[in-house]
Order: structure tokens, then sequence, then C-alpha cells
């Protein structure tokens, strides 16, 4: 991911929790919060009620993967949270995806197009 850093530390989590605004959708959960930095910073959680380590490890790369694809079209500047619901297991790609960009719709973080 070009311009995006990850979320590691559970100080960090638990202050965009805290500070941030949250939106959710049936599969997915979005904290969002704005840093003073110009890159973005991701996090994603996907707890054991989701599943084995097998399937938390897959919702998480479609997750990370679906945030690569459109993290060129995102506005900078911003802490964000995904959280993984339990109907995100079995999940495909383009659902989790969709779900994604649903969410990030909400949060107003696409940079607006651009007219020629």
């Amino acid at each position: 991911m070009i311009f995006t850093e990850s979320l590691k530390k559970n100080y960090q989590f638990r202050f965009v929790y805290n500070k941030g605004r949250s939106i959710a959708n049936k599969h997915l959960v979005m904290y969002v919060l704005k840093n003073n930095f110009e890159k973005n910073r991701i996090g994603i959680s996907v707890s054991k009620k989701v599943g084995n380590s097998v399937v938390r490890s897959r919702v998480t790369r479609l997750i990370r993967e679906s945030y690569r694809l459109t993290e060129e079209k995102l506005k900078n500047g911003f802490d964000i949270i995904v959280i993984a619901r339990t109907s995100a297991k079995g999940m495909p790609y383009d659902d989790i995806c969709a779900s994604l960009k649903h969410l990030l719709k909400k949060h107003d973080l696409f940079r607006e197009k651009i007219r020629q």
C-alpha cells in the first residue's frame, strides 16, 4: 500500500475507537478519525467469533486487498479501522469489496471526480 501505513498498537486502536466516527453495514464496521499526517493509516480487526485462524486470515486479506485497490481514489489524512462482522465469514471478494466501498462512501472519503 503506497499511500497507507498500518495501525498496529492497541493505544492507536483505542484512540480511534474513542474519538472516531463509526458507520456499519451488514458485513463490516468502520471507524474513521482525521489525523495530522499526509498518509492514511488503516487497521483491520477480525475477532475469533468470525472463525478459526484460516478464516480470519482470509477475511483480513480480502479487506486489505479491496482497500489497496481503492486507496488511490481516497482522501489522505485519516485513521481508518475496519472491523469484520461474523457475516463476513465465507463472503466472496466482490461482496467484501462492495461493503468496504459503501462504508468509504458513507464516510465521504472518496476524492471528488475531476471534470475535464
